[in-house]
């Protein structure tokens, strides 16, 4: 063990070069990145078109199939029918036209009556005067119909037969406006419908049909019904506009096809097909041995991973020699959980596919937990779903198992998460038990999302497996954490709390041997964790240090006045130097009773360091009255001086509890001035000015001493029964 420590100690030296640092990292790097190759290298097929699927594929991705896509929208553009719009105002213009034939009638024989009754008028005049008759005569209908032909279009005249212009010129006006109102009418009847151009014809007819049974004449009758066909058109007409708009929507609303991850490309003994063969092209089933995208993943994944440790730790506010210490020790439980995950994974195919469950998830959490802290547990947590996601994507399509990290985040937290406030070995079992019931509660949660059919037998392996990777965990967590602690020499909270424990020799020693030491240990360890905890200190670490930081005094224990119990004092008959040398030497004597114990480092520092160098003062003074000639730095404590925040506050709560014992009664104020004199005489005489205590949190520590102070030394009521005693005592 001693060589393996020298092992470490030369490699933590050698991490506090950046090269070294991060060197390691590219380990963990290479390690990650080995660990995940083979889960994410593409498989190798032999697929040709036309041969027959050994296997079923399912897709490890999910792609838009565009070819497929493109027929989609293809097919909904063709699906999409000609847009045909109706014009109505055709209608209206061939009403209007029918009517203005029918008033150019009316206006020629208008004019021929108004033509006859000037010429009448005229030859009145002329046989009035002469005394001779004048004939008068109609025009020929020859003459009436170019009269109206005048009136008409070309294209009119061409369309319409003479025969009906002339019944139009030969009907009286209410037959004309008769004849008019019906054709007018049965033309709106026709052209209120849609007329397309192959129904023209029909529409026509149904004219006829609708003129047919009207009472005008033959001749009018006739007339009408050509005018009315000539009327009839088409109105209704293609819009290429508007097809185009609609097609267009139809392509737009078509959804992307897209071949999703998992779903079925060919099935076992089907034949591939142009289109399962462009799938499998598409998806890179096809050239898997020249793809380098998954590799490119995995490195960006690893490098990211990587880039937040080293951020972490080089975020992290901790002595440099500890911070080594962390960094190499996460470095070893990370492998460690790596290697297992993976050795995991090449397990025989089980019957049931999620052989991760098995995974001793909240070991690494669990360890780190108790040698380091919370954060980076629940860091190492986060790391290992991730590398377990990749690593157990055995039987699922895509490079990630998602149920797998799941599983890993949640035993890992609940190996956290129970692990908050107590900290004995002890607790790591109950860990296991709590951690067993949360695996089977997701791993059976998970099941159920999934709804699968499940029989009694499959039920139980599952409910087997989780109980034994919570028994796992918190096993392989007890086992291999007193080798960290002693290879590392890293004081875990759950070795703290054992030191504290009245059992172990050194405490039983004290107990027995200088009870008023004990006391006054304890009294001072009620002081600094009360005060290291105020300023963000380890309390735990300063109460166990206070415990034994007094140890050295169980040599001589008559010689220190807390044990000086009916007894007189031997200083009174021993010179000054002799006193001096007895009283200092518990300090170094401590030291030495916990290294010769294997007691931890920093135990041994607080037990040395505590006084410092302080002066000696009563003995200074004593041998200065003796008139002896003595240097001030004889009488001073050999230090060193206090290293570490709790090392300075007990030393501070030390000389407070001594001093404030000595006091009869102290008040508040007594005890407030006690402990800011103490702390003035400590700063100023330097014993402060090698660890990192601020004035801020010094202030802290003094208020801190007073309340704890205050709820000691509290004013008591005096019974009647204890004044007449003090009366005797007097």
């Amino acid at each position: 063990m001693e060589r393996l420590q020298q092992y470490l100690t030369k490699i933590k030296n050698l991490l506090e070069l950046t090269f070294f640092r991060v060197l390691l990292f590219v380990f963990l790097g290479i390690v990650m990145f080995i660990a995940m190759f083979s889960n994410v290298k593409p498989e190798k097929m032999d697929l040709r078109l036309f041969s027959v699927a050994e296997q079923t594929i399912r897709s490890p991705i999910t792609i838009e199939d565009k070819v497929f896509t493109e027929r989609k929208k293809k097919e909904a553009a063709d699906q999409v029918q000609d847009v045909y719009v109706v014009k109505k105002e055709i209608a209206q213009n061939r009403v209007d036209l029918i009517t203005s034939i029918f008033d150019s009638a009316t206006e020629v024989n208008d004019e021929i009556k108004d033509d006859l009754e000037e010429k009448q008028k005229a030859a009145e005049k002329i046989d009035s005067s002469e005394n001779e008759p004048i004939s008068l005569s109609e025009p020929t209908p020859a003459e009436k119909l170019a009269k109206m032909k005048e009136k008409l279009t070309e294209d009119v005249t061409k369309e319409i037969s003479d025969g009906s212009l002339l019944a139009l010129l030969q009907a009286s006006r209410s037959e004309l406006t008769i004849a008019k109102d019906v054709t007018v009418t049965a033309i709106n009847n026709v052209m209120s419908r849609r007329i397309p151009a192959d129904e023209v014809e029909n529409a026509k007819k149904r004219l006829e049909e609708e003129l047919r049974f009207t009472s005008l004449n033959s001749s009018l009758k006739s007339a009408a019904v050509e005018l009315g066909r000539y009327a009839v058109y088409q109105n209704e007409f293609y819009d290429p506009n508007a097809t185009e708009e609609l097609r267009q929507q139809a392509v737009e609303s078509v959804e992307p096809v897209k071949i999703l991850q998992g779903q079925i490309i060919v099935e076992e003994q089907q034949l591939i097909t142009r289109d399962i063969y462009r799938q499998l092209e598409l998806i890179g089933m096809l050239d898997s041995n020249n793809s380098v995208q998954p590799f490119v993943g995995l490195g960006l994944i690893t490098f990211i991973i990587l880039a937040a440790l080293y951020y972490y730790f080089h975020e992290l506010k901790l002595q440099s020699d500890l911070k080594q210490s962390y960094l190499l020790l996460f470095s070893l439980i990370f492998t460690l959980s790596i290697l297992i995950m993976k050795g995991i994974s090449f397990f025989p195919d089980f019957k049931y596919s999620e052989v991760s469950y098995i995974f001793p998830a909240a070991m690494g959490p669990i360890l780190i937990r108790n040698l380091i802290d919370e954060k980076m547990a629940v860091l190492f947590t986060i790391i290992m779903a991730i590398c377990g996601s990749i690593i157990f994507n055995e039987g699922v399509t895509g490079a990630f198992h998602v149920s797998s990290g799941i599983y890993i985040i949640c035993s890992g937290m609940a190996g956290i998460i129970f692990l908050t406030k107590q900290k004995n070995r002890s607790r790591i079992l109950q860990a296991g038990l709590f951690v067993a019931i949360v695996n089977v509660i997701v791993i059976f949660s998970l099941i159920f999302l999934r709804n699968g059919q499940y029989d009694g037998l499959e039920y139980g392996f599952y409910l087997i497996i989780g109980a034994l990777s919570g028994f796992l965990s918190a096993v392989l967590a007890l086992g291999l954490l007193p080798f960290f602690e002693a290879g590392f020499g890293i004081l875990s909270t759950i070795r703290l709390i054992e030191l504290t424990s009245p059992n172990h020799p050194l405490l039983r020693k004290i107990l027995t041997e200088a009870p008023g030491t004990y006391h006054h240990s304890v009294m001072v360890a009620n002081l600094s964790e009360s005060a290291c905890e105020a300023i963000g200190a380890n309390g735990l670490l300063a109460r166990v240090g206070c415990y034994y930081h007094d140890i050295g005094k169980t040599k001589r224990p008559q010689f220190f006045i807390e044990n000086q119990m009916n007894i007189e004092n031997p200083h009174d008959r021993l010179p000054p130097q002799t006193s001096k040398n007895i009283i200092i030497a518990h300090a170094t004597d401590g030291a030495e009773m916990l290294r010769k114990h294997k007691m931890p480092k920093e135990i041994v520092d607080i037990a040395e360091q505590h006084h410092g160098t302080t002066l000696l003062k009563f003995f200074y003074h004593k041998a200065s009255q003796n008139g002896l000639e003595v240097r001030e730095e004889d009488y001073r404590y050999p230090g060193p001086k206090a290293q570490t925040k709790e090392a300075a506050i007990i030393g501070i709560a030390d000389s407070v509890e001594a001093a404030v014992r000595s006091m009869s009664h102290p008040t508040s104020e007594q005890i407030e001035g006690l402990v800011r004199n103490i702390i003035a005489d400590r700063l100023q005489d330097g014993q402060l000015n090698e660890c990192d205590l601020t004035l801020k949190e010094l202030e802290i520590v003094a208020n801190s001493f007073c309340e704890t102070l205050n709820g000691i030394f509290h004013s008591r009521i005096e019974y009647p029964e204890m004044t007449k005693q003090k009366v005797k005592q007097a």
